[in-house]
């Protein structure tokens, strides 16, 4: 049973490697498996004593903290739902998201978080803090008391793999964001699939960059860690930052990190403009969450002497679906998201027919780590799942060798004229400019064809690169209907919470600046 539930395998990896880090918070503290163990059960006892029962829903805002990490496995532990939240939202946001989660209960740090606090206050929904002693040997959880009586209610608990653990939404692209209930089985199976396909060991060990919130940093960066007896530390000041990074990569021992392709290029700029004296040695570097250009990926490798492995993932997969293998395994490929991990895969045509080698469909995915379905959401539901097949919206086939090649979203293809365009063969074009730090193609409104396509582009420092030099270069290296008819240079990209660039939101931020344009909704 241990194995088929995330505290089953946590609680395993804390008798293993108890004495072995688990968790660093730079240059202030470290807590070993054991220590955090022990910190997970006190937390579990203060909400039992709270009144938190099997399936509450408990919401969590926070910055990357010691904090966060007991109270989610805490609030797992008791059989309750996490539901991590973006400190950023506005009360507006947090009131949606509390009330469709149905949360009986929000934890934010000791100093409050005031959007938080009034949309739970508007809703009526209790509100606590939740603070580490000075000693960070126990947890306090509002006014809660721990008794001997609590402690042992916690240790009576079962997790069942069928408990619904995580409650995320997913990134509304073109509707209101669907919730996603995952349950233990969905977490066990993913971080093991995780472990399995990167050689996770007890020797591991990372610096957190991506938020907690998201899956991405919440699965892949620390559970994965966690259950592998492997160490984790988070930056100091609760988030990333290119100025510290690689100094605590250096001081923690880092084996690798993971990243969306927008870190990726801040530390590589980073490592252009201000070199670091040393770098540790990596195993690998993962990337995931975004498309990565090809020429991202080689100036990665280059510049630190680790394989690039780039991945495939999505929240209603708890994450991973598939991934660049690593060396010893096979080779990896740039342009590819590798072979699938863990779960079945195919790619069907809209009759559900599984398409050969090389022609591109609709990736389905199913498994013990995809979700039984959205919650409240039957439209959702119907559309994807079909055939027996979770339909993830994206688009892409297999090559000869069975690695997975993404083309885009369905509803991202840019249709000019009849003719269909992927934005990620344009972004790669666009990012092989040695001027150009960071491009984005997308699709608008156009009375001839349609749809025109048009492009987003962060100049390198110093560069003078102008619209005519883009375009100049886009036509020797791309199909003339491929070709933006537009390009913006800018200094910023508008991008999601987790650093993702979304083309909606890119579209919608560069077409409200011509008065004329329609907004188009795409999807992300």
């Amino acid at each position: 049973m241990e194995n088929l539930t995330l505290t089953g395998l946590l609680n395993k990896a804390a008798l293993e490697f108890p004495t072995r880090r688990a968790l660093s918070v730079s240059g202030k503290l470290d807590l070993t498996h054991s220590q955090l163990q022990h910190l997970v059960d006190h937390a579990a006892s203060l909400l039992l004593a709270s009144g938190i029962h099997p399936g509450d829903v408990v919401a969590l805002s926070f910055p990357n903290t010691i904090e966060f990490v007991v109270m989610f496995l805490a609030v797992i532990r008791c059989r309750a739902i996490a539901a991590p939240l973006n400190q950023a939202y506005t009360a507006e946001e947090f009131e949606f998201y509390l009330s469709d989660s149905e949360s009986k209960l929000l934890i934010t740090p000791k100093e409050g978080l005031q959007q938080a606090q009034s949309a739970a206050s508007k809703l009526k929904l209790p509100h606590v803090t939740a603070a580490l002693s000075d000693g960070a040997s126990s947890i306090s959880v509002g006014n809660s008391v721990s008794t001997d009586s609590n402690s042992e209610s916690v240790k009576e608990l079962v997790n069942d793999p069928s408990d619904v653990a995580l409650f995320l939404h997913t990134s509304g692209t073109t509707s209101r964001p669907k919730g996603v209930p995952l349950t233990q089985l969905n977490l066990a199976s993913s971080v093991r699939n995780i472990k399995s396909v990167y050689r996770l060991s007890e020797s591991d060990s990372t610096v957190l960059v991506l938020p907690l919130f998201h899956v991405h940093g919440l699965i892949a960066g620390l559970l994965s860690s966690l259950i592998s007896g492997a160490a984790a530390t988070l930056p100091s000041a609760g988030r990333f930052s290119a100025s510290t990074f690689w100094s605590d990569m250096r001081a923690y021992n880092a084996t690798w990190y993971t990243a969306v392709p927008t870190i990726h290029q801040i530390i590589l700029d980073r490592h252009l403009s201000k070199p670091e004296p040393s770098y540790p040695k990596l195993r690998f570097i993962r990337s995931c969450s975004a498309s990565l250009a090809p020429i991202v990926l080689a100036r990665l490798e280059e510049s630190f002497g680790a394989p690039v492995l780039e991945a495939y993932a999505m929240t209603e997969a708890s994450h991973l679906m598939a991934s660049n293998p690593l060396p010893e395994d096979g080779g990896h490929k740039a342009g590819s998201v590798g072979r699938p991990v863990g779960q079945e895969m195919s790619v069907l045509d809209e009759n559900g027919v599984p398409q050969k080698q090389g022609v591109t469909g609709e990736v389905c995915i199913r498994g013990p780590n995809v979700t039984k379905g959205y919650k409240n959401n039957p439209e959702a539901n119907k559309v994807a799942y079909q055939f027996g097949w979770f339909h993830t919206g994206d688009l892409g086939f297999f090559d000869s060798d069975g690695y997975l090649h993404l083309v885009g979203r369905i509803k991202e293809l840019i249709n000019r004229g009849g003719e269909k365009i992927s934005p990620i063969e344009v972004d790669a074009v666009l990012l092989s400019h040695p001027d150009v730090a960071q491009a984005v193609a997308f699709g608008v409104p156009d009375d001839k064809y349609g749809e025109e396509i048009n492009c987003a582009i962060i100049p390198r420092e110093e560069s003078n690169i102008d619209e005519a030099e883009v375009l100049q270069f886009c036509k020797k290296n791309l199909a003339a209907f491929k070709v933006p008819k537009k390009v913006f240079i800018t200094d910023a990209l508008p991008k999601t919470a987790t650093g993702k660039i979304q083309r909606r939101l890119v579209a919608e931020h560069f077409l409200a600046q011509i008065s004329t344009a329609k907004v188009p909704k795409f999807g992300a």
